[in-house]
């Protein structure tokens, strides 16, 4: 099968409209080997972090469970809206935390340089998302967006049929 052939079967499968949540959880599984925060030319979160892990798996079940509804074209956007949900979570409050240690981290040292030193403390630099949050959040918002449609139904068309009184 050539790969003409296998692009215009993918395009016209019922169930194509889970193709996004897969890249979705692709680009969601490599923000987890991204850094979250940046502390001027240093990097934290990721992979060897707890919710690095956490993330990645949440990116191998999504890319698991739209991969499953594409072969068994059953529907599975209830588990993505919660997979979804869930990463989109631990990346915010991963980062907000990760944010919050680095900056009274670098107190902390900036405190200690000036004690040792004797002079006044020196400003800290402030950390900043990186860019493997930012990936992170996007993937989460597009599966979990993916995932609430669900909840937005189209409504069948109320018609009057005709009646035979003939009979």
């Amino acid at each position: 099968m050539a790969l003409s052939d296998w692009v215009r079967g993918a395009a016209r499968h019922p169930m194509r409209a889970y193709y996004w949540p897969i890249a979705a959880g692709v680009l969601l599984g490599t923000s987890a080997f991204m850094p979250w925060i940046a502390v001027g030319n240093r990097r934290f979160g990721g992979v060897p972090d707890f919710a690095g892990l956490w993330i990645l798996g949440l990116a191998i079940l999504a890319v698991i469970l739209a991969g499953l509804s594409i072969t068994t074209r059953k529907n599975s956007k209830h588990p993505l809206l919660l997979v979804g949900l869930f990463a989109f979570g631990t990346l915010f409050l991963a980062e907000r935390l990760m944010d919050r240690t680095a900056t009274q981290q670098g107190w902390a040292t900036a405190q200690a340089r000036a004690i040792v030193d004797g002079v006044a403390a020196q400003p800290t630099i402030a950390p900043v998302m990186a860019p493997g949050a930012y990936l992170g959040l996007a993937a989460s918002t597009l599966i979990t967006l993916f995932g609430l449609t669900v909840v937005i139904k189209r409504t069948p068309q109320i018609y009057a049929e005709a009646e035979d009184d003939d009979a």
